[in-house]
């Protein structure tokens, strides 16, 4: 075999020109595909990022045009009305007084927009560090109620204080309750059993509580006389719980043996049911005492009238307004509205519930004052101190 030449071997190593224009322009093509496939890249993830911005910063503003009422819209006329409404409601928790939102209005206009929704929004942002509560703890538009719940505190625990040291308290003379030893005697007299109803609602009812409370003082007297106690009741808890009070208050005369728990007896969840089981009471044992102390409805008239022909002395209280006229009608004696409440109180002479009765008495003495001062001063032309007594 001839062996290649040198120029032969040469010539095979040297590539010709086409070859090397054909690889440069391959390579150069290579480079431009990575260069414009960087820039596609980069292109993209601009787009992506400028597209995530644009709809975040959409986002908070259609949040912030759905909370604006739609009746808010258009160009601002100068009428304040659908404004005022919808600011108000907006910071319902501590409600706005209308002249404050009228000047957060003309201040929003004076910044020189004319679109409601942009004086919407700018009132409301001037209005949101003084309304809105949601990240306060304390709402200054109620300070004039924290000021009257500190007064009436100051008021029942004074008294309570001067009770307990044994200082005489001075309450007006109740006809009603004075009447009880009377009624109780008269009884006794007689020979007949004393009547007590304490209402026609359950124990949760501030009335009935009231009721039963005056009961135990009817049941001391009737304990010390020696004359029979009839409680009829039209709720189960209601008698369990006059059971209790009564034998307590035979307990504390010494007169346990005289207690009959049978004469405090259930008769029925029915309203006219039960009005009709205590008229049958009534004309079989003739009572010669009637007490109505309670929540009483329709039924108030037909026992009264029913206890007034039996000939018993009656003593009612209720504070439900439209049966009182009944019952002053009927009865001898009514206590009317809040006198029951004050009952066991006056009865009881106790220092816990006399400094409650003196403080809240003190307390609506003043509320009155304020009341004349306010009319004296709206009169004047004065609002200052309507405007802070504004509950809102």
């Amino acid at each position: 075999m001839i062996p290649p030449t040198s120029a032969a071997i040469a010539q095979q190593a040297v590539p010709t020109t086409a070859e090397v224009l054909s690889a440069s322009t391959a390579e150069a093509n290579l480079k431009n595909a990575a260069i414009t496939a960087e820039v596609s890249s980069t292109v993209q993830k601009g787009a992506e990022t400028l597209a995530t911005e644009t709809a975040g910063a959409e986002k908070p503003a259609a949040a912030e045009d759905a909370n604006i009422p739609k009746d808010i819209a258009g160009t601002y006329t100068g009428d304040d009305e659908k404004l005022i409404t919808a600011l108000i409601s907006q910071f319902s928790a501590a409600e706005p007084l209308t002249e404050e939102v009228k000047v957060l209005i003309s201040d929003a206009v004076a910044t020189g927009t004319r679109d409601m929704k942009e004086i919407y929004k700018i009132a409301a942002s001037k209005a949101a560090p003084k309304y809105d509560m949601s990240k306060r703890y304390f709402n200054y538009k109620r300070l004039n109620v924290l000021l009257a719940g500190i007064l009436l505190f100051l008021f029942i625990n004074y008294y309570t204080y001067s009770a307990r040291k044994g200082k005489d308290m001075f309450i007006r003379k109740i006809g009603g309750l004075a009447a009880i030893d009377e009624a109780v005697g008269r009884a006794t007299e007689m020979g007949k059993p004393v009547l007590f109803i304490p209402g026609i609602y359950d124990m949760d009812d501030i009335q009935t509580i009231a009721g039963v409370s005056i009961l135990g003082h009817v049941a001391k007297k009737t304990a010390e006389y020696e004359t029979p106690l009839l409680v009829p009741c039209t709720r189960s808890l209601v008698m369990s719980t006059a059971q209790e009070v009564v034998k307590e208050s035979y307990l504390k005369t010494g007169r346990i043996d005289s207690f009959r728990p049978e004469n405090i007896r259930y008769l029925t969840d029915d309203q006219f049911g039960y009005v009709a089981g205590v008229d049958g009471i009534m004309m079989r044992e003739k009572p010669a005492a009637n007490f109505y102390l309670g929540v009483f409805f329709a039924e108030s008239l037909i026992l009264a009238e029913t206890g007034h022909h039996v000939g018993a002395i009656q003593i009612a209280g209720t504070a439900m307004v439209h049966q009182i006229p009944f019952f002053v009608a009927a009865c001898d004696y009514t206590l009317i509205g809040e006198e029951l409440f004050a009952a066991s109180a006056y009865l009881s002479r106790e220092p816990m519930q006399m400094g409650a009765l003196k403080g809240q008495d003190v307390a609506k003495f003043l509320i009155i004052i304020v009341i004349v001062l306010g009319i004296i001063m709206e009169t004047a032309g004065y609002h200052i101190f309507a405007n802070w007594f504004a509950t809102n």
